[in-house]
């Protein structure tokens, strides 16, 4: 020790040169915990205390943990935003099904002739499953060519969408 440290008590450790840091580097890209044989061949090759050696990989382990969780909070950040645009899509749609579906009970209620409005969204498929006489203005029977008794939903799907019968492949063309 020089007369300088025993004086203040500290040790002033030497900062370490670019090629050593960059052979500090490597060795922690090829592995990122430091063996107790490699850091002393470290210390040998670099000219320094493995104590300094396994400080260094101290910090630098912290340092990448540290922006892997940044990485991935990042990362995760990016899925929750599309996540949550998604979900904005997706109530925008159900919006536009819902409007849909009571434009479909109105004039399936109307082509009916009730009176007093739609029924109730849930009771859809028993107003659909109904046969007899609607007794209700024919008008719109008239416009969209359907008749006011729809005996299955195929007429009732094509019917709402101007659709001949026939375009009605399965059911699936229904929630398209």
């Amino acid at each position: 020790m020089n007369t300088q440290a025993s004086k203040t008590g500290k040790i002033h450790k030497k900062r370490l040169s670019q090629e050593q840091v960059r052979l500090l580097e490597a060795s922690f890209d090829s592995g990122k915990k430091l063996e107790p044989e490699r850091k002393f061949q470290l210390a040998r090759d670099l000219g320094v205390p493995p104590r300094q050696i396994a400080i260094w990989h101290q910090n630098k382990r912290a340092r990448w943990k540290s922006q892997s969780l940044e990485l991935d909070h990042g990362a995760m950040q990016v899925r929750l935003d599309a996540a949550l645009a998604e979900k904005r899509e997706l109530e925008k749609e159900v919006g536009l099904l819902r409007a849909e579906l009571r434009r479909a009970q109105d004039m399936l209620f109307g082509a009916r002739g009730g009176g007093g409005g739609p029924p109730p969204v849930s009771s859809l498929s028993s107003c659909c499953d109904e046969t007899g006489g609607g007794g209700g203005s024919s008008s719109l029977n008239e416009d969209v060519g359907c008749s006011a008794n729809w005996p299955n939903v195929e007429e009732l799907y094509a019917c709402l969408m101007a659709k001949p019968v026939s375009e009605v492949v399965n059911e699936r063309d229904y929630w398209v």
